[in-house]
């Protein structure tokens, strides 16, 4: 959900909507035999907003109708709320902790998303990074490697490049 130029997160699985491509794009990495990996910050559980068993139950579902492997989260607040924490992006510690249980080579991973935190943190944790361009308000930090307009467009780009 974009307010103002900002993107927000569903709240309920009521509002979540899964954007046109995403299935085909998912499909298409898994074909490609890649391990599909979900981190996400969901920090309005750690500042009191939101419940956890809410946002959890929006990945069940998500992992339902989708071939992923890991949902990670960090539901810290963050640490404006006295929350600092390694597992928030732009740190990298959630893609080091999928990589320890997944056993995934970082270095011939991807990190794809849509905010300069996706961007910053598959840097950091040494990924090729492609961001999708929704036209939000903020801006990037760090350059990524490739730039899509929506997810299948990303798959696309990472099967191409390692066709």
């Amino acid at each position: 959900m974009v307010r103002e130029g900002s993107p927000y997160p569903p709240r309920s699985i009521s509002e979540f909507v899964l954007l046109p491509g995403v299935e085909d794009a998912c499909r298409a990495l898994k074909t490609g035999g890649y391990l599909l990996v979900v981190v996400t910050n969901q920090p309005d559980v750690g500042r009191g907003t939101l419940e956890q068993r809410a946002v959890e139950e929006i990945h069940g579902y998500m992992s339902g109708l989708l071939p992923i492997d890991l949902v990670l989260t960090c539901f810290h607040g963050g640490e404006k709320f006295g929350q600092p924490c390694e597992c928030r992006k732009p740190r990298p510690g959630m893609l080091r902790q999928a990589a320890d249980q997944l056993k995934i080579a970082l270095s011939q991973s991807y990190m794809v998303g849509d905010r300069w935190r996706d961007i910053d943190c598959g840097k950091r944790a040494g990924c090729k990074t492609v961001f999708i361009d929704w036209g939000y308000s903020e801006g990037l930090r760090e350059l990524p490697d490739h730039r899509a307009t929506n997810l299948l467009d990303a798959a696309r780009i990472i099967l191409r490049e390692n066709a």
